[in-house]
């Protein structure tokens, strides 16, 4: 947690969150390992990809309508989370760093793009309907698909071309990201980016993005 008494440090000073998104200046080659075992920003992404599965399942799996509501509820806000901040830190960094970054960072973003258009359908049905467990299957199945395709295709490579500091720095960034997010819907946020859906989940991804690009609410 930032310490008020310390002005200098990660978390109080406007500009650590685009340090972090930026990640240094330099980049080096190093080994690929696991990507779950290292306290960076992969390391913590691949960790969410774990838990993500995890409240799939658990919502898909729920006792009655209230454990479900609460199940999706956190589903979302964790993809909220997630998403933006590969979107506004990692994903820019993988499109300069990487070989063919761009056509790879492209079909990710198709891929969430998707996701989210999906999440706005079930927000609209019962939870306790048929419909809702058929289209959260396939989201279910659509989103894993997903993270495979990052943790493969961006996240180990992105291991390999950047020092071990930016990778820390960058995560820095999404814990800012997901310590801000909002503990419950907000109606009525704005969407800040063209290919926002509306409802709740697009509240999410406001407040997720502001947590990035302003953390002190400015």
């Amino acid at each position: 947690m930032p310490d008020p008494n310390n002005p200098g440090q990660f978390g109080n000073r406007e500009d650590t969150v685009e340090q972090a998104r930026k990640g240094g200046l330099a980049s080096h080659g190093h080994a690929t390992t696991e990507l779950a075992s290292i306290g960076d920003a992969v390391g913590l992404l691949a960790e969410q990809h774990q838990q993500i599965r995890t409240l799939f399942a658990e919502t898909l799996e729920a006792a009655d309508t209230g454990e479900r509501e609460a199940k999706f509820y956190t589903l979302r806000r964790l993809l909220a989370v997630h998403e933006t901040a590969e979107e506004e830190i990692i994903h820019p960094r993988a499109r300069r760093e990487l070989d063919n970054g761009a056509a790879v960072i492209d079909a990710r973003l198709h891929e969430e793009n998707e996701a989210k258009t999906a999440l706005a359908e079930l927000e609209s049905l019962d939870v306790d309907s048929a419909e809702f467990e058929k289209k959260l299957t396939q989201l279910r199945d659509d989103v894993l698909d997903h993270a495979e395709h990052e943790e493969n295709d961006e996240f180990s490579r992105l291991r390999t071309e950047l020092a071990p500091s930016q990778l820390h720095a960058m995560r820095r960034a999404v814990e800012i990201a997901e310590a801000l997010a909002p503990t419950r819907p907000h109606a009525g946020v704005e969407s800040v980016g063209a290919n926002l859906i509306a409802g709740p989940f697009a509240a999410m991804l406001d407040r997720a993005r502001d947590a990035i690009t302003k953390p002190h609410g400015a």
